[in-house]
């Protein structure tokens, strides 16, 4: 073994003159805590809720609370978050009558009490508060979640997803690729065919990291049944329990889950066949997957529905590698068996 300080040069890690950390290759960490809590004041505080709707008027007046911890780390290039935080917002409320005068101004909370990095690709708990508890502060109160619950998703989605992008210290932490003069040109005078041949090649490679789903489930009702819940944006809120907007053309928009699902109708065969092209809002720009959901009706009030959902990414934006698993129990949990459950479809 070699003395200290007389190793081979070469694998010997120096401290440079200027102090850059070459290719990132160590762990380069920012605190982004106090950057989380201006970040999130300024996307939440003010933010109108109603402004008249039923004669309520709600708003949100700011961010109260911002605790926890928030980082980012690069390796190598790769931008890593972690935050598990908690916000607490401060609301208003007022209602009023139809002559315009008031009845009632309240004001109450909304607790966030975990956001976090692990469930990136989820919308966190929430929970609303107010002061007044009497008919029109319980009014205010269900308006408020009603309303503001999406409101307030869609901005905590802008926070997860800036972070995952690099955050304050996105600039900083860009890995700043040196390449060498005669590389690059040797670069410029690659034969285009060449440069097409290995874009292929990479698409191609991507392709790996991509999966199917195949499910079949039976319900206890007629296929038409079934196809016209899959179809009606009205009984998506009611089995979901959150916003949806779903186009009965072919080629027409849907938009599921509070937003977090987006696609356009493919092909649609009355009674028969779905096909979707679908995204989730947490995958990276640019990545759809394919859904047919093939209905049979092999006895009169036996349906069956099988699944198909292709090129299912294994990671979405964040790196989470459990895209296919939480998409598989999506399928089973938060639309299949409420189905079941909600319209008596059970067998």
């Amino acid at each position: 073994m070699a003395k200290y300080g007389e190793g081979d040069k070469r694998w010997i890690v120096e401290d440079r003159a200027d102090g850059a950390n070459v290719h990132n290759w160590h762990w380069a960490e920012t605190d982004c805590l106090d950057w989380s809590r201006n970040l999130l004041s300024n996307l939440l505080s003010g933010l109108t809720v109603t402004d008249g709707e039923g004669d309520l008027f709600i708003k949100i007046k700011k961010v109260d609370k911002v605790d926890g911890e928030a980082y980012l780390n690069v390796r190598k290039g790769k931008i890593i978050p972690g935050y598990e935080i908690s916000v607490t917002l401060s609301w208003e409320g007022e209602a009023k009558d139809s002559d315009g005068n008031s009845l009632l101004k309240a004001e109450g909370l909304v607790e966030i009490p975990y956001i976090s990095d692990e469930n990136a690709d989820e919308d966190p708990e929430l929970k609303v508060s107010i002061k007044d508890e009497g008919p029109l502060g319980r009014r205010l109160k269900e308006a408020m979640l009603a309303k503001g619950k999406p409101l307030i998703f869609d901005k905590v989605r802008v926070y997860v997803q800036t972070m995952a992008k690099g955050g304050p210290a996105k600039d900083e932490l860009e890995v700043k690729k040196i390449v060498p003069k005669a590389q690059s040109t040797a670069a410029a005078t690659k034969p285009k065919e060449l440069v097409v041949e290995k874009k292929a090649a990479a698409k191609k490679e991507a392709k790996k990291g991509f999966k199917t789903i195949t499910l079949s489930e039976k319900f206890s009702c007629r296929a038409r049944d079934m196809y016209e819940i899959l179809m009606d944006e009205n009984r998506w809120k009611g089995f979901t329990l959150s916003n949806a907007r779903i186009s009965k053309e072919v080629g027409g928009e849907f938009s599921i889950f509070d937003g977090s699902v987006t696609g356009t109708n493919l092909e649609l065969q009355d009674g028969k066949l779905i096909v979707l092209k679908w995204r989730f809002a947490n995958w990276d720009d640019g990545i759809h997957s394919t859904v047919k959901l093939a209905l049979d009706e092999p006895e009169p009030g036996v349906t069956v529905v099988k699944l198909a959902h292709t090129d299912i990414p294994e990671e979405d934006r964040y790196g989470n590698a459990t895209v296919v698993e939480n998409t598989e129990r999506g399928w089973r949990d938060l639309i299949f068996n409420r189905i079941r459950a909600v319209f008596g479809f059970g067998i």
